[in-house]
């Protein structure tokens, strides 16, 4: 069962990230603040909720959270500054939008760089113990895979609709056949050799 808090003094949002490690694509990351008393006996790792249920959830976390924003970084910023710093930055931007001011961050992970003067505390696998970054997980995650299978529509020969611009083997192999293309996160190396497709 998820806690519902890690402390009770202050205003905690949760944060986590989606898409890190994605051949393709933007970082996405979200930010929520959930009342003390949510509970929903779905939520846990968006990773380990199937997909149907993710949305099932984004739909309740969205109408009953105290405040959620969920922000992008895409592919040629990751390119320019790295995908950990624009994880944070996905972050920074996610908790910018906030309605409400959090008073404490729970970030899932081992890493953060300070937002303004907002403490943080990080914790690793925290989208599996805390129901504020459970609930930023599976947004995060909706949102990314909703874009994937937009640009789907433009790419279709990455099949970024099933594997979300992961690196799958028919993703690798359409990388092989078809080369990489503006979306491509040219600084991964995924396919050093290959020319671009415009």
């Amino acid at each position: 069962m998820l806690k519902s808090f890690f402390q009770e003094e202050l205003t905690e949002a949760g944060c986590d990230e989606a898409g890190r490690g994605c051949y393709a694509g933007p970082v996405f990351a979200a930010a929520v603040i959930l009342p003390k008393d949510f509970f929903h006996p779905l939520l846990n790792d968006s990773k380990l909720v199937p997909e149907n249920h993710r949305y099932e959830l984004r739909t309740v976390i969205e109408k009953e959270a105290i405040a959620y924003a969920v922000a992008s970084v895409d592919n040629d910023e990751i390119d320019v500054i790295n995908i950990l710093k624009a994880s944070f930055k996905a972050m920074h931007l996610a908790i910018a939008q906030l309605s409400q001011r959090p008073g404490l961050l729970l970030i899932d992970g081992n890493r953060f760089t300070s937002y303004k003067k907002i403490s943080h505390h990080c914790i690793i696998k925290g989208d599996g113990i805390y129901a504020s970054i459970a609930a930023a997980s599976v947004l995060a995650k909706t949102y990314r895979d909703d874009y994937m299978k937009t640009l789907h529509h433009q790419f279709p020969h990455y099949k970024w609709a099933s594997n979300k611009g992961y690196g799958t083997p028919e993703h690798r192999d359409a990388i092989e056949q078809f080369g990489l293309c503006p979306y491509h996160r040219k600084s991964f190396n995924i396919a050093p050799d290959q020319a671009l497709l415009f």
